[in-house]
């Protein structure tokens, strides 16, 4: 992340010759420390992760873009520095003491670090910078860290500025007195008093609130491992050359509970909620859950919001959770994405930057959970806000301009145009792909704000977030693999009806369902041709599973053929070959076998025969006259054998 200019001010008093460059050295020099205060320093409503960055952000812009000379004296009133250990100063740098002579360029910087971490903008967490595929936590230390992480917490931002002023900086009354004036503070006396009321400082352990030496925790480790974003994570970081201290990097996650890291009375607190502006959707590249606005009629009803935000805090028996999904209070206050009456009863749906959290109130309410995190424009396209049996009402995206209701086993059919008057759309029918009963599925648009206007397919699996439907086309031999595309077309739209119930997991936690059409194989005695699919389930927690299956001409459904866990069918693995038993309608029982694409050869053999060929077409029939175990097997063109999945 790169230091913002700002425009030519006046230079503090007292400064010698290039007075810019005294600056930088000045920053450099006590980077780490003006960094700490920062941290301290900014709103208790952002996590950790946030708050290191938005720290280093405040440090590198209070650097000017140019300061006019002025010979004044300096004042006597300014105090320097007070020192900390060496360690923790920057290599190379001499550490400060106290008796020095008041350095001014120092303290000019402090009240510009001050004077932004006060004054967070609106929008400055949609603009923040961003780490890819790391989470950066500062250490932590024993339970008086804990105990004083929580007082802090309870502090306002000019009460949090003067502890750290005193803690930090080592400023007795008066002298924090004048700072915090200078930045701006409108009531800087009552701000000291409630520092003061806070027993102890992080001086002992200055790594516990250090957002220089920094633990790092990956967020996703298989988006991380292809799209390279822990190489990437340092660069966007950008600190400068000497402040870059990531102590304890190599050293293991917090092992500290979850419980220990969160300040309680914030995360409880339902004026403490983060409520985004109804248009931040417009005016951020990041389309998520986290550019929901609050909507619902009961957004400024506290004891509705304190039920909500008490049962997260303290999960009892009325609290649900998706598989995979951690049942742990929130480490700061959440996000308010709903609150509201949906058919008589009170509902609030939160987002902590992981899970979405929704609140039923009545006997047969509770707390629901399910994982979120690293979602985009069309996984977080909606929630399920009530649900009556197949019945559901969801709260569609800011982002979403047209809704319709549609029939997976009828791709013939017109979609339903579906109302979502402040996101809520009326009571809409649901149904599991896995029961092959004609489940019905979500066809949403995104504005033409975001893009080009956007269509996807969502589907109900019994949690709070839908499935996205995507859909990858049968193999073309000259072309390099297809990714997969929306559902929207009228050839995926075939290919789900026929083959959507063979999904591989259709339960609460799945985020996206991919349909793979990987060959079709025309049958013996003309009887038409087999349509040869392998479906792939990715869960939020990043598992994932596949199965095989081949529709049969006269078939009532797919008749699925393998699968199991692991990347079958996913990018990572886009080899595959399967097989099945056909009956044909004059009689005679055939082997059937097919692979994808890259398949150049397939190998099957039986208690007493076998058969090997090559296969342009990448399919296989073998006429037996009784069936038996099989064993199948396929030659890649890179000379790799596969085996089908199981």
């Amino acid at each position: 992340m790169a230091a913002r200019t700002v425009g030519a001010e006046p230079a503090p008093r007292g400064v010698p010759a290039r007075p810019v460059a005294e600056a930088e050295a000045a920053l450099v020099h006590h980077y780490r420390r003006l960094v700490r205060l920062a941290y301290l320093a900014l709103p208790a409503d952002r996590d950790r992760h946030s708050r290191v960055l938005a720290a280093h952000a405040a440090v590198q812009r209070a650097l000017p873009f140019r300061w006019t000379r002025r010979t004044a004296p300096a004042p006597a009133s300014t105090p320097p520095p007070p020192p900390i250990p060496a360690s923790a100063e920057p290599a190379g740098s001499a550490p400060t003491t106290a008796g020095t002579d008041p350095d001014p360029v120092y303290a000019a910087l402090r009240l510009r670090v001050l004077r932004t971490a006060l004054r967070p903008r609106p929008a400055a967490r949609l603009l923040a910078p961003r780490v890819w595929g790391l989470r950066l936590f500062t250490p932590h230390g024993g339970e008086r860290d804990a105990a004083l992480d929580h007082a802090l917490a309870a502090l306002d931002a000019p009460a949090r500025a003067a502890f750290a002023l005193h803690a930090v900086e080592g400023l007795d009354g008066p002298e924090a007195l004048e700072v915090l004036r200078s930045a701006g503070v409108e009531r800087p006396t009552e701000a000291l008093a409630a520092a003061a009321e806070v027993p102890a400082g992080p001086e002992d352990e200055p790594l516990a609130f250090d957002p220089c030496a920094v633990r790092v925790q990956p967020t996703d480790l298989l988006r991380r491992r292809r799209t390279l974003t822990a190489a990437l994570a340092v660069g966007v970081l950008g600190l400068t050359t000497t402040a870059a201290v990531l102590g304890g990097g190599s050293a293991p996650a917090s092992s500290a509970p979850r419980s220990a890291q969160r300040p309680p009375g914030a995360v409880t607190d339902p004026a403490r909620l983060v409520r985004v502006a109804p248009d931040a959707w417009q005016h951020t590249a990041r389309i998520d859950f986290t550019a929901w606005p609050a909507r619902g009629d009961r957004r400024a009803d506290a004891a509705l919001l304190g039920r909500a935000l008490a049962a997260w805090a303290q999960p009892g028996p009325q609290t649900r959770a998706e598989p995979g999904t951690d049942t742990a209070p929130p480490d700061t206050p959440p996000q308010l994405l709903y609150a509201g009456t949906v058919d008589g009863t009170g509902v609030a749906v939160l987002y902590d930057g992981r899970r979405i959290a929704r609140w039923t109130d009545g006997h047969d309410g509770g707390l629901d959970l399910a994982r979120a995190d690293d979602s985009d424009v069309t996984t977080a396209g909606a929630v399920v806000l009530s649900r009556r049996g197949t019945a559901l009402r969801y709260l569609l995206a800011p982002w979403v301009d047209t809704a319709e209701t549609r029939r997976i086993d009828q791709p013939d059919s017109a979609a339903r145009p579906l109302d979502h008057p402040d996101g809520v759309t009326p009571a809409a029918p649901g149904g599991g792909l896995a029961d092959c009963r004609g489940a019905t599925v979500l066809q949403l648009r995104s504005s033409s704000v975001i893009a080009e206007k956007h269509a996807f397919l969502l589907a109900d699996l019994g949690g709070l977030v839908p499935a996205h439907l995507t859909y990858t086309p049968p193999p073309d031999r000259t072309q390099p693999a297809r990714s997969p595309r929306e559902s929207t077309g009228q050839d995926a739209l075939v290919a789900w009806a026929r083959a959507g119930c063979a999904v591989p997991d259709g339960t609460p936690g799945v985020k996206q369902l991919n349909l793979w059409a990987f060959a079709v194989q025309p049958l013996p005695q003309n009887a038409g041709a087999a349509a040869w699919y392998c479906l792939r389930a990715d869960r939020w927690t990043g598992e994932g599973s596949a199965a095989t299956a081949v529709l049969l001409p006269a078939a009532r459904g797919p008749q699925r053929t393998g699968g199991g866990p692991g990347r079958g069918c996913s990018r990572f693995e886009q080899d595959t070959v399967a097989w099945a038993w056909w009956h044909s309608p004059q009689g005679a029982d055939y082997l059937l076998a097919a692979g994808s694409r890259r398949v150049t050869r397939l190998t099957v053999k039986g208690p007493d025969w076998s058969a090997d060929r090559p296969t342009p077409d990448h399919t296989l029939a073998v006429e037996r006259p009784a069936r038996g175990t099989v064993q199948v097997e396929a030659l890649l063109d890179n000379g790799n054998r596969i085996t089908p999945p199981h």
